[in-house]
């Protein structure tokens, strides 16, 4: 056993986490033995690496601008929102959006206009990441709209979140429009008459259309997740080349 070093002392030696240490396994940096239920690595061949200064880089996981081609997936959106006649986004898990919100209602932007309403927008997005419910499920927003997401996974832990809305089930009654419209206005420092004359123009959909956009956002959800994993795939590529030449 003298010969066989621990993952943990292994870990010391390069100066690096755990991680890497099972990262450099994985991809063949690295070979060891299984005893028990634990890796043990040969110490010649550790040693032999530390005495030609080869030390394993530790990486991050890729933030989702990383993983993710935003660009062309703005390019679908603007169709599917145009398509859709609602507005969408792609949002991280945490509501920051990656992406500008395509075909964005005029009510919607007033609010997204202001810094309060931004930050009640992005509370509502972050609030979609933890519905338990792997479809979109519509649900109201800070200023009374619809909407939902689908979920962009990667190895199953949630990269993203595909975001469409803006628009309500029925037309509320004028008492109550007036009502909410005077709130948010008061709220987040809009002209009330402004803000009166463009929610006028929000969408009114039918179940069976609603339907057929959740359809949608899982369909460009699972698209994404495609684009996603060969982005990953040629990023840690690309990783690996780079560490190789500094290892050598």
């Amino acid at each position: 056993m003298n010969d066989l070093l621990t993952a943990k002392q292994v870990q010391d030696l390069f100066r690096v986490d755990r991680t890497t240490i099972y990262r450099m396994l994985g991809d063949g940096r690295l070979h060891g033995v299984k005893v028990g239920n634990r890796w043990r690595f040969p110490r010649e061949e550790i040693e032999g690496l530390l005495a030609g200064e080869r030390r394993p880089r530790s990486y991050s996981s890729p933030s989702p601008e990383e993983t993710l081609p935003i660009h062309c997936m703005r390019l679908i959106l603007d169709v599917f929102a145009d398509i859709a006649q609602i507005g969408s986004l792609i949002a991280a898990p945490d509501g920051i959006p990656l992406t500008p919100i395509s075909n964005s209602c005029r009510y919607c932007s007033l609010l997204l206009d202001t810094e309060t309403g931004r930050q009640a927008c992005i509370s509502s997005w972050r609030k979609l990441s933890t519905q338990s419910e792997g479809s979109p499920k519509f649900v109201e927003c800070h200023a009374g709209l619809k909407y939902a997401r689908a979920r962009i996974e990667i190895d199953g832990e949630l990269k993203a979140m595909v975001i469409a809305g803006q628009f309500s089930l029925s037309k509320p009654s004028q008492p109550e429009q007036d009502a909410r419209v005077k709130l948010l206005a008061d709220r987040h420092g809009i002209d009330a008459a402004e803000l009166a004359v463009a929610a006028r123009d929000i969408s009114v959909l039918d179940d069976r259309k609603v339907r057929q956009i959740g359809t949608w956002m899982e369909k460009i959800a699972s698209t994404f997740e495609y684009f996603a994993r060969e982005r990953l795939d040629l990023v840690t590529r690309l990783r690996r080349i780079a560490d190789m030449s500094v290892l050598k």
